[in-house]
């Protein structure tokens, strides 16, 4: 399998590529939301990586470019993001919105609302997320 950076225009697409496959399984989000994310301090592209997650639709849907009238928008820098979307590291989450490195403009809430999620385990959310980490490359 090609591996691909986290973030590079190859990955963005590989992501496309994985949630279009799942599309018709997923379930359909907890909350209606419409964020902005900015990445900051990607060695690998010029410039940061304008973002949004919206799942107003029924699903969440996550692609470049920002919304107009966002609910929240959060800047974070790529080693957080890695965290976030590719690690999965809740404690790491905690300590980089501590030390300053998650910034949220907006209803912070709308954050929460859309991380609330059954307790039992989603076997389709760990084959996504395991084909995630299958073609994303480590840093170098």
């Amino acid at each position: 399998m090609t591996k691909h950076l986290f973030l590079s225009d190859d990955w963005i697409a590989a992501a496309r590529d994985l949630r279009a496959r799942y599309a018709s399984e997923m379930p359909e989000p907890p909350a209606p939301v419409r964020l902005n994310v900015v990445v900051t301090d990607i060695g690998h592209r010029d410039g940061d990586l304008h973002g949004h997650i919206d799942s107003t639709a029924g699903q969440i849907a996550i692609e470049e470019g920002h919304l107009d009238d966002p609910e929240l928008t959060i800047t974070l820098d790529y080693a957080t993001a890695r965290l976030a979307f590719i690690d999965r590291d809740p404690q790491g989450m905690m300590q980089a919105f501590l030390a300053g490195k998650i910034f949220m403009d907006g209803d912070a809430s709308k954050l929460l609302a859309l991380q609330a999620a059954p307790p039992e385990p989603n076997p389709l959310a760990e084959q996504i997320y395991t084909e995630l980490r299958a073609f994303t490359a480590d840093d170098e």
